[in-house]
């Protein structure tokens, strides 16, 4: 039976249904970031090369992709609970196949499948958050999620390092089947039902396109859709280019990489606690504006001082920490305004969301590789351009106003 959406956020969520919401979500950095640190083992025990292992990284980005359009439908016409027990289920299966793989296609093959499962926690966590809440609450709430959830991309390259060191690269995959096993148990434990079967919403093909253009063509979804996108786009310019800024450029270790890397994560966990605690006094559009102001300011300078020579590595260090600690609040505001006008098909909006977020990041990667020159410019230049898009975005379009409940 639904929840009352009209009780409080701290009567609602017992501490039990936080974590498994943030642990449905964390399920994506876990399935990547934790067996990184195998990737040679990986090529040895296969007999292949590092970038023939990239493709499992590959497959599985693609495999998330894909996912969220079929789930987004099944979230609304099934309800939230059963296909994110499904998904789990198929992601947990996947896993071990990626562990009992003799070869490097068939583990490409089952990391594309542990995507398409993994990727219903991306969705489903997003539109069970939308039954519950509305307005200022959801952006809590989102916020809440984001910070428990950052804790994956600290602790899971350590995990993988560890196992990695101890015994072989398959038993990363089975601590990963593990892990999403556990999951599944815990939400048949936890997670109640949030939204009942709606018949009236149709799997058909022709039907389920023209549900995501309703979606797509409803003016707030698709202002705040593309904030949230042109945000993701920055966040993967970052990634993408990080190592090459700190470790080649910057001349730090790997291990320093790591210890910065680790920051800057600890950074985003930070700013999800800081923005439930400005939405207390602040507007959700009005603080979004303001962040976003500040966000392009910083990357701005950042960007000047690399055309002009003077920025230092304390100043790119401190600039980019404060561009990503800005990132954790306008994704969590972003995401709550995009969702903001659906319930019936809020499954449909999260899962057109996750899939705009990873275009525009494969986009901004693959810009990247096409302008890298040897300098930190085309890094800074795509985050202050994907930061300018949302400055756009923002203040050019006509966005319902931050008194929205």
């Amino acid at each position: 039976m639904p929840v009352d959406p009209e009780q409080t956020l701290e009567r609602k969520q017992p501490a039990a249904l936080i974590i498994v919401l943030a642990s449905i979500m964390a399920i994506g950095p876990f399935s990547t970031d934790m067996y990184l640190p195998a990737f040679l083992a990986i090529a040895r025990g296969l007999e292949t090369d590092i970038a023939h292992v990239g493709l499992s990284l590959t497959s599985f980005f693609l495999g998330v992709s894909i996912g969220q359009i079929v789930y987004g439908p099944l979230l609304d016409r099934y309800g939230r609970k059963k296909p994110l027990m499904l998904g789990f289920l198929a992601y947990t299966a996947a896993s071990v196949g990626c562990a009992l793989s003799p070869t490097i296609a068939i583990l490409v093959a089952m990391r594309f499948l542990a995507g398409v499962g993994a990727c219903v926690g991306i969705v489903g966590s997003r539109a069970v958050v939308r039954d519950l809440f509305s307005g200022t609450e959801m952006a809590r709430m989102l916020s809440l999620l984001m910070m428990v959830f950052g804790i994956a991309p600290i602790v899971a390259p350590t995990i993988g390092s560890l196992v990695v060191s101890v015994s072989d690269w398959q038993y990363i995959f089975v601590v990963l089947a593990a892990i999403g096993l556990l999951v599944f148990l815990a939400m048949g434990r936890f997670l109640q039902e949030t939204k009942g079967h709606d018949t009236s919403i149709s799997l058909h093909p022709k039907n389920v396109i023209l549900e995501y253009v309703d979606v797509f063509r409803n003016r707030v979804f698709l202002t705040y859709g593309l904030v949230t996108a042109a945000a993701t786009a920055g966040f993967f310019a970052y990634i993408a280019g990080s190592a090459f800024v700190y470790m080649s450029l910057l001349g730090f270790t790997e291990t320093e990489f790591g210890f910065i890397y680790g920051g800057n994560v600890v950074g985003l966990v930070l700013s999800n606690q800081v923005n439930r605690m400005l939405l207390r006094k602040h507007g959700i559009v009005k603080l979004l504006r303001i962040v976003t102001v500040i966000q392009f300011l910083l990357i701005a300078l950042l960007l000047i001082g690399g055309l002009a020579g003077f920025a230092g590595k304390a100043a790119i260090l401190c600039l980019i920490f404060c561009y990503l600690f800005g990132f954790g609040c306008v994704t969590s505001n972003a995401i709550t305004m995009a969702l903001e006008p659906f319930t019936r098909n809020a499954g449909t909006a999260s899962a057109l969301i996750g899939s705009l977020q990873m275009v525009a990041g494969a986009l901004s990667s693959g810009l990247l590789t096409w302008l890298h020159n040897g300098t930190i410019i085309p890094v800074v230049s795509i985050m202050a351009g994907t930061t300018c898009i949302g400055l756009i975005l923002l203040f050019g379009s006509r966005p319902i106003t931050d008194e929205t409940p």
